[in-house]
């Protein structure tokens, strides 16, 4: 019996691997460099709501996707699932004026600086009341 990846585990890998991709290299020697206070300033209001609008269509897709995943028959079926679900958030990320690399770089933005993730996590709880 074959055992399948959920689809947040698969879609965010999907996602993850595209961001990935678009990083800087890192080398082992070298300490990651913590965030800086122009980072921050580097995110503004306009792209910081976007980002939470983004996010919250994010988890919508993908709670519309997982069953359909789930019962897919095969490899192939669950891939069209993942591309549908992969080409929808791609599509929300144009709507809201962002690329998914942009996304990415606000992701670990937000990840890393605590006041932008507290405002983050502001503007997406007041996104998910508005749906």
């Amino acid at each position: 019996m074959k055992k399948y990846l959920p689809i947040p585990f698969v879609f965010g890998l999907t996602v993850g691997l595209s961001l990935f991709s678009s990083l800087p290299v890192v080398r082992t020697q070298e300490k990651p460099k913590a965030p800086r206070a122009s980072q921050q300033a580097e995110i503004g209001d306009k792209e910081l709501k976007a980002f939470a609008k983004a996010y919250v269509e994010f988890h919508k897709i993908r709670a519309a996707h997982e069953p359909a995943l789930q019962s897919a028959p095969d490899t192939q079926a669950k891939s069209k699932v993942e591309q549908e679900a992969v080409a929808k958030f791609g599509k929300a990320l144009e709507k809201q004026g962002l690329t998914l690399e942009g996304y990415g770089r606000t992701f670990l933005a937000v990840s890393a600086d605590e006041k932008l993730r507290e405002k983050a996590l502001k503007l997406i709880e007041e996104e998910r009341k508005k749906t």
